[in-house]
């Protein structure tokens, strides 16, 4: 008998950018050291080293609280995985919601994840999270140097 946290209710690339990126990194956190070191790079990339770090921190204890407080272990596929499982879902829709300022709507999520006493707490340390991996997974726009509309290119 499989999990049920484990069954796949959809794909990863169905998903919006940070719920794809909690996932993703959920998944990178939980898959030993060298995949959260891929994960610190891409923080660096993203933050410049000493936000990187803090930021860093942050998704690990996120994710430790989980472990931690959780009302059973997160079901997750593996780090390649195309599917996305129930329990990962949940987590990615905990983050965007709370990011997003759902206070409701991430405090529900929270309590789904975690112990009653604990979802509050959980849902604000998603806020702070998902709000990291907005930053990382909104594309900033590309800055163009201002032109007047009659500049002679070539």
């Amino acid at each position: 008998m499989h999990p049920r946290g484990g069954v796949t209710v959809g794909t990863l690339s169905e998903l919006p950018p940070l719920e794809a990126g909690a996932v993703i990194y959920l998944r990178h956190w939980f898959s030993g050291s060298e995949t959260r070191e891929q994960m610190r790079r891409d923080f660096e990339v993203n933050f410049g080293p000493e936000m990187a770090e803090a930021a860093f921190e942050a998704f690990g204890y996120l994710c430790n609280f989980c472990a931690t407080h959780g009302r059973r272990p997160l079901v997750r596929h593996g780090v390649t995985c195309k599917c996305l499982g129930a329990d990962e879902n949940c987590f990615a829709n905990l983050l965007a919601s709370a990011a997003e300022g759902q206070d409701g709507d991430a405090h529900i999520l929270a309590s789904l994840i975690v112990t009653p006493r604990k979802a509050q707490e959980l849902a604000h340390l998603a806020s702070d999270c998902g709000l990291i991996l907005q930053q990382i997974m909104t594309p900033q726009p590309v800055h163009q140097p201002a032109r007047p509309a009659a500049a002679t290119l070539h």
